[in-house]
């Protein structure tokens, strides 16, 4: 009776497994089936150009081929070198390698045209952003109006700072005309012009933080520079030199250099 039960058992396992089998080796042939009818070589479709399946399907042996010169295809049709058994075989493959090559001229033409129209990256902006600004005359420089006893710092034409100034007095005008700025110095030593008294930086120079010459005769200097009497700017007051408030004549240091010009006018 056990000797049965096993015999069954075996029996059974190995219809379960016959079934399971075939049911793999069913779904496997599906599957090949459907990848087969889904390839691009089973559709007629030839990936890598534009339109090249629509070219090659809607032309035949006897049909012009599209985008062609009629005497060209004519010249194909009347060929005497190829035989003829062979002539439709020949000439459906010289249209597939037409519409080829129309296709990657269109595909490079399209290519050529979506780059042009993207924006430049930033790295680009940056390489030609010099350029750009030295063909337009990107040039730092100084206009002093004495008159209007204010200093003006131009980035090309157009103004990007103005400070307040205090200006030479009658006998110890400031010199007017074009300079270029040679000397400029932090915390600046200071002798007094007539009495030759040297005055050490501090906040009580009178030269302040900053010190940017732009005239000399030799022996005197004539420049920037920063004080602490700043209720005395806007006036005639100097021996010709042009004060700051300190916090400006900073500013103005950052944003020039020696050989920058400057500019002096009534």
């Amino acid at each position: 009776m056990v000797r049965n039960e096993s015999v069954a058992r075996i029996a059974m396992f190995l219809c379960f497994g016959t079934a399971i089998l075939s049911l793999a080796v069913h779904w496997r042939v599906t599957t090949t089936q459907q990848k087969s009818e889904n390839s691009p070589s089973a559709n007629g479709n030839f990936p890598g150009s534009i339109g090249e399946t629509a070219f090659g399907a809607s032309t035949t042996a006897d049909e012009p081929i599209p985008r062609q010169n009629p005497l060209t295809t004519d010249k194909f049709k009347s060929s005497s070198i190829e035989p003829h058994h062979q002539s439709g075989t020949v000439r459906q493959n010289v249209a597939r390698n037409s519409d080829v090559t129309n296709n990657r001229r269109l595909q490079e033409q399209t290519e050529n045209r979506n780059t042009e129209d993207q924006p430049k990256s930033f790295f680009t902006q940056i390489l030609t952003q010099p350029k750009t600004s030295n063909k337009l005359g990107m040039k730092m420089q100084v206009v002093v109006d004495l008159s209007d006893r204010r200093t003006y710092v131009y980035k090309g034409d157009l103004v990007i700072a103005s400070y307040p100034i205090a200006v030479g007095k009658k006998g110890w005008e400031t010199p007017t005309g074009s300079f270029t700025v040679m000397n400029m110095q932090h915390d600046p030593i200071w002798q007094h012009p007539i009495t030759g008294k040297v005055f050490p930086p501090g906040n009580d120079s009178p030269l302040g933080d900053r010190w940017i010459g732009f005239w000399t005769d030799g022996r005197n200097e004539i420049g920037f520079h920063g004080t602490p009497d700043i209720h005395l700017l806007g006036t005639a007051i100097s021996h010709g030199c042009l004060r700051m408030r300190n916090s400006d004549v900073r500013l103005l240091y950052d944003q020039i250099k020696i050989g920058t010009l400057v500019t002096v006018r009534d």
